[in-house]
Order: C-alpha cells, then sequence, then structure tokens
C-alpha cells in the first residue's frame, strides 16, 4: 500500500533517500510485429542497429536546435532534482531529470562531440550498446514529458524532447513500446484510440440519447458524420462510454443542445489523443493529425472544438497548424482550435446557459491541472488562460470549491503520473509511485475541507487517477470531468 511518508514542506518537497537501480526492472511490454508495421518501424532490432541508432540521433539533432540545446546546455546544477514526481516516488537517480537526461547526453557526447570523440571518460561519454540501449528502454519509459522540470530548470532544458528522441530513436532500430504503439495503430486503422468501429460508435451514441432522454426528458442528440453541421467535435474515445469519462461527453452534449449550435462527431476522426507525440515521431503525428483536417472539410464544418484531454490539446493547440494547416476553409471569428472548455466558458459568460449550482452541493470540489494543458498550451485570449477558464466552469457550477497547495497547481502542477504512454498496466507500479506528490496534496485538501471530488480535463489523468486513488485510500470514483459537473448543473430548454 502506497502512504504519505515524504511530506511536503512549504515549495518544496522533503528530497528522498536514494535507492539506486530500485526501479530498474521496471519497463513496458516491446511493440508486437504488426504495431510496428503499421507504424512504419523495423520490427526486430536492425542489422547494425548501434549505428543507425547514432545517425538517427545525429538527424534528430540536426533537425532541432532545441534538442541540441538542451544536450549541450546542463551544467548539473541540480535545480530539476526534486521536481520529478517519478523521482519523489521512487528514489531511483536514475529519475532525476538530469539523470534520465545523461542516459541520452552520454550517447550524444560519445558520437557528436570533440571531447566526446577523443576524451570520452572525462565527459562521461559512452559508446552506443545493447546495456546501454536496455537501459534507455526502462528509464525514458519512466518520464510522462509532463515538462515540470523544465519550469525550475535556470536553462529551459525540456527533459520531453529528449525523451521523445530516444524513444524515436528506438522505434527506429525495431524497439517500440507496445501500449503506445498499439493505440497508434489503431487509430490509423480504424479512426480512434479504442479501436471503435463506426456503427459501434454510432449504437453508443444511441444509448447516450436514451440515458439523457430517460434523465431529462429532453431529446438532446449525440450526432456522428452530419454533413454542414456548425461544429465538429473531436474528443478521447474513452469520453464514448467508459466512466468517468463519459459524463464529460453527455455535458457537451447537453452545452450544444442548450446554445442551440449544431455539432458533430466523425467516425473518420473520432479522436483527438494523439499519442504519436510520446513517442517523438512526427510522421505519425501527421498521419494521426490529418485525419481531423479531412473529415472537417468532408463534413463542411465552421468550427473545430477539442473536448476534454491535455495531450491532445496540446498538439492542436501547439502543432496542427504546422502539422495540417492552414485552416482558411473554417469560420476565422472563432478559435481555431478551440477547447471544449473555452466554447462553455464564452457561453456562461454570456449568459446562454442555465446553471443550478446546487445540483452539485454533494460535492466539495478540487481541480487538477493537467500537465499538457498547463505547462503546454493556453487557452482563451486571457493570460493564463489554462488555468482561469475551467476554474470558472466549475465555480459556475458548484458552490464549494477548493484549490490544492499554491506549490501544486498552475504551472507548478504535479503530474497524475500516468502520461506519456505510461498508461498501461505492466507500468501500474510506477504509475502508484508516481502519483505519490499529486496524492499527497490532494489527501492536504481533503483533510483540510473535506474535499471529495476531483475534476480532470484530461482522459490520462482521470484514467490514472480512477486506477490509483484505492491505492491512496481514496474512493475510485473520486474523479470526474469538469463537463461532468455541467452535465449535472446545466437545465435543459426542451424547445431547442
Amino acid at each position: 500500500m502506497a502512504d504519505f511518508e515524504t511530506p511536503v514542506l512549504g515549495e518544496y518537497q522533503v528530497i528522498p533517500h536514494l535507492k539506486r537501480d530500485t526501479m530498474a526492472g521496471s519497463k513496458p511490454y516491446v511493440a508486437k510485429p504488426d504495431h510496428q508495421k503499421a507504424l512504419g518501424f523495423p520490427v526486430e532490432l536492425v542489422p547494425d542497429w548501434e549505428n543507425v541508432a547514432v545517425k538517427k540521433l545525429g538527424e534528430l539533432v540536426a533537425q532541432s536546435r532545441a534538442l541540441q540545446v538542451f544536450l549541450d546546455s546542463c551544467v548539473k546544477c541540480g535545480a530539476c532534482t526534486d521536481k520529478c514526481h517519478y523521482y519523489l516516488g521512487t528514489s531511483d537517480p536514475k529519475n532525476m531529470p538530469v539523470a534520465r537526461q545523461d542516459l541520452l547526453r552520454s550517447v550524444y557526447r560519445r558520437y557528436y562531440t570533440f571531447a566526446g570523440k577523443f576524451f570520452p571518460k572525462l565527459v562521461g561519454a559512452r559508446d552506443m550498446t545493447k546495456d546501454v540501449l536496455d537501459e534507455w528502454y526502462t528509464y525514458f519509459h519512466q518520464c510522462s514529458q509532463c515538462r515540470r522540470c523544465s519550469v525550475f530548470c535556470p536553462y529551459g532544458i525540456d527533459t520531453a524532447e529528449i525523451s521523445m528522441a530516444a524513444r524515436d530513436v528506438m522505434d527506429a532500430v525495431g524497439l517500440g513500446q507496445k501500449y503506445s504503439n498499439e493505440v497508434i495503430g489503431k487509430v490509423h486503422k480504424i479512426g480512434n484510440n479504442l479501436g471503435l468501429p463506426g456503427p459501434a460508435l454510432a449504437n453508443t451514441l444511441e444509448g447516450l440519447e436514451e440515458d439523457v432522454k430517460d434523465e431529462t426528458g429532453v431529446d438532446v442528440k449525440y450526432p456522428v458524420d452530419v454533413k454542414g453541421a456548425e461544429v465538429l467535435l473531436v474528443t478521447p474515445s474513452a469520453d464514448f462510454f467508459a466512466e468517468p469519462h463519459v459524463d464529460g461527453l453527455i455535458g457537451y452534449g447537453k452545452v450544444f443542445h442548450q446554445a442551440g449550435i449544431s455539432w458533430t462527431l466523425s467516425s473518420h476522426a473520432s479522436e483527438a489523443a494523439n499519442f504519436s507525440m510520446f513517442i517523438g515521431s512526427h510522421s505519425n503525428l501527421h498521419r494521426a493529425a490529418m485525419r481531423i483536417r479531412e473529415a472537417a472539410l468532408d463534413l463542411g464544418v465552421k468550427r473545430i472544438v477539442v473536448g476534454e484531454c491535455g495531450h491532445a490539446w496540446r498538439v492542436a493547440y501547439s502543432f496542427w497548424n504546422t502539422l495540417i494547416g492552414p485552416f482558411d476553409f473554417l469560420d476565422q471569428k472563432y478559435p481555431i482550435p478551440q477547447h471544449i472548455c473555452e466554447f462553455t466558458h464564452d457561453l456562461i459568460q454570456r449568459g446562454a446557459l442555465k446553471l443550478d449550482r446546487s445540483a452539485n452541493d454533494d460535492k466539495v470540489v478540487t481541480f487538477h491541472d493537467s500537465c499538457n494543458v498547463a505547462r503546454a498550451s493556453r487557452m482563451g485570449n486571457m493570460p493564463g488562460g489554462q488555468f482561469i477558464i475551467p476554474r470558472e466552469i466549475i465555480k459556475a457550477t458548484c458552490n464549494h470549491f477548493y484549490d490544492m497547495a499554491p506549490e501544486t497547481i498552475g504551472e507548478s502542477t504535479f503530474c497524475c503520473g500516468g502520461g506519456g504512454g505510461i498508461l498501461t498496466d505492466e507500468l501500474l507500479d510506477l504509475r502508484i509511485k508516481g502519483a505519490q506528490p499529486r496524492m499527497q496534496a490532494l489527501k492536504q485538501v481533503v483533510d483540510e475541507y473535506g474535499v471529495n471530488h476531483v475534476a480532470a480535463i484530461c482522459a490520462i489523468c482521470k484514467s490514472q487517477f480512477t486506477k490509483v486513488l484505492p491505492y491512496y485510500k481514496f474512493p475510485m470514483d473520486m474523479i470526474g470531468s469538469v463537463h461532468g459537473l455541467v452535465s449535472k448543473a446545466i437545465r435543459l430548454d426542451a424547445k431547442n
């Protein structure tokens, strides 16, 4: 059973005692051949893989000035040491961001710096060997790419970029990760992470319509493949039927209904999430995102709205324009893309939604800032909108809201422990330990304010919390969607 032995002291957490190589045995399953083939990767270690890996690393550094700066500029100051939730939870020194970076930096130095070529031992440079590759596979899959370390690094070094590069190299030589590659393959083949085909999606949405009709007496539609709709909604596929996600999708539909705005999902591009970012594969990132552009053009929509998913929003906000833009076929008066929270917040601000806060009086709510929203994107036109907008929606839909400690929210938020392609059962021990700092912050508001509900706007966070909450003696159903709160509070008008 996980515990709370490491206390939070002011702004900083006590650095745990080192337990060297304590997580050396924790690694995900290797991708199956069909997963690798679907993504264009080799199915096993290629001949002369050492040189192939070194060449691939050189290509990535040449393509990304940022990656080269990150590899060259670290001075080992230690500012990142206690900022990684996996290090705090596991005590393994190789989970310190600087140490994890050095797993790749040592190889980079050996082949791409003068000192590393001629004086390797003096600068900690290492040859690319099978032992090094195995170490990469273990520890670069103990990084959720949350980027918290980069917030505190005086040089702004982004461990996520280094982790993505290492995973990209491993896929290129035939050592891919089963979970991420299988998920990406399903998107390419069917259109969503769960492999839910079009007829099953339509049947699921019909079931939601019946459930909402039984609950409210109002005919709220959850349409799919409707041409000429104003809005194309792309949302994580977990929203279609899995708890606690589905309450969010129900809330989206109710919002569109009351606002009188036509909308649709797409069976061709029913998935907002893009796991290609986790493995650093630009070609697969582009392929998955292109489905959304194709769907928007085919359906003739005016705007694209992204549902509650952290890294889906990061990809949309940060990469869509260069990956699949320009979006000159959409109505330019709307944000491109637009987050569902922006959409709903705007309606609330204009008084277009009827909300009854007392409907959520059974909940004392706190909010978990999801990493990819908090540290890698924005929301709305206001500074810090990604922090303000979700909280204003929560306050508009419930009477009892309390934030976690200031040093654990906003840009400094702790990761849930399940992001970056880590959300797989073979890594459950790592996920439980990685969740420890967030669970400690949650325990503080539970003890002080009686919080019994955590709202989040990320599908991975919600899935991770559902799994790890019981290990920290919290109820499994404590986690929910922001639009789940909207769903309960909204009072529908049957005439729409």
